[in-house]
């Protein structure tokens, strides 16, 4: 591949990476409840779910979801009710508790393959990144060469700093959690996150696919 066209992926990519969403929640919400470590997990499941939404849209399901109303419907609702799921424990107080009061018992951290499970669940059923690899992968590609070696150069560099940006995320989170442990604040910020997570549930419905 020509070192542009990596160049102008890599700055698209970025963008969208960046822009905070339900993963980048996750990470934030696992740092900062039990430690950064625990991120990785949650980080390594939202890798995982981009990597094979990416290989659906190569095979083409992507276009399909896109030119499906009644599967695209189903995956809209699958993961906005999940995100409302989250969302709501976490304003019922029966969800994870960010930053607990200091003397607080602080809760064992799920399993690793809760947590890895988890992230997988929310990037795969959420369909902007489908949307995202459907619509963009194909301008980036060139179809007089091998696709294979150009899907994997180009996902593996998505997934590469969807990680990055992921673990920094989490540290940040870790390192700011003695500052958010005053327990008014930490209440607010439990609260927050729970009515940002139906935020994006709620976004999710409005989103539309695009016309086949």
């Amino acid at each position: 591949m020509q070192i542009h066209t990596l160049i102008a992926f890599t700055a698209v990519a970025a963008v969208a990476i960046l822009s905070p969403g339900p993963a980048t929640l996750l990470a934030l919400r696992n740092s900062m409840a039990w430690g950064p470590r625990t991120a990785i997990w949650s980080t390594l499941g939202n890798v995982c779910g981009l990597f094979g939404l990416s290989a659906a849209a190569m095979l083409g399901l992507g276009v399909l979801l896109q030119s499906s109303a009644v599967l695209f419907g189903v995956v809209k609702l699958l993961g906005a009710g999940y995100l409302f799921y989250v969302g709501f424990r976490q304003l019922t107080g029966r969800g994870v508790t960010l930053v607990p009061p200091e003397g607080a018992a602080v809760a064992a951290p799920p399993r690793r393959s809760r947590l890895f499970g988890e992230a997988l669940l929310t990037a795969s059923t959420n369909p902007k990144p489908i949307l995202f690899f459907t619509a963009l992968f194909p301008q980036f590609l060139d179809a007089h060469a091998p696709l294979l070696p150009q899907f994997l150069v180009l996902t593996g560099l998505f997934c590469a700093l969807s990680f990055a940006s992921l673990v920094t995320y989490a540290l940040l989170a870790a390192r700011a959690r003695a500052l958010l442990a005053r327990p008014r604040f930490s209440l607010w910020l439990n609260r927050s996150v729970g009515a940002i997570f139906v935020g994006f549930g709620a976004a999710l419905l409005t989103l539309r696919r695009q016309a086949a």
